[in-house]
Parts: C-alpha cells; sequence; structure tokens
C-alpha cells in the first residue's frame, strides 16, 4: 500500500474505533439520524410536490415536458 492508503487507513481506522466506544454519543446520532429522517419527509411532502405527476397524465407527457424545459433552457 502507498503512504496515502496507509494514512486514510489510519483515520478510518481512529473514527470506527471512536463510534465503537461511544456510550452516550451513540443515541444522540440516532436522534440525530431521526431527526433528519422527519425533516427531508416533511420537506418532501409540503415543499416539494410532485408537479409533473399534478399537470400531466401519463409518462409520455411528463417525459416530453421534462425534455422541453431542458432544451428550451
Amino acid at each position: 500500500m502507498d503512504t496515502l492508503g496507509i494514512k486514510a487507513r489510519k483515520v478510518v481506522d481512529f473514527y470506527v474505533d471512536g463510534f465503537k466506544n461511544m456510550t452516550i454519543g451513540k443515541k444522540l446520532w440516532a436522534i440525530i439520524a431521526i431527526k433528519v429522517a422527519i425533516l427531508f419527509l416533511v420537506f418532501k411532502l409540503f415543499f416539494f410536490p410532485d408537479i409533473l405527476k399534478e399537470n400531466y397524465d401519463n409518462d409520455d407527457d411528463r417525459a416530453r415536458a421534462v425534455a422541453t424545459e431542458l432544451t428550451s433552457r
């Protein structure tokens, strides 16, 4: 292995060992992951509606609309 690979492996091992030895940190990371998942779910539902599905009936019309938008810009 080259020296960069050895250094990268040491960094990875450092973080893996750190996460293995955590006690409270694992619970905090789990809470953070749950909160992020909920936030993305809320953002997806309320702020990013599926406009193509609302405005077009089938996949061919949706594909045509996307192609038109991409080529007209």
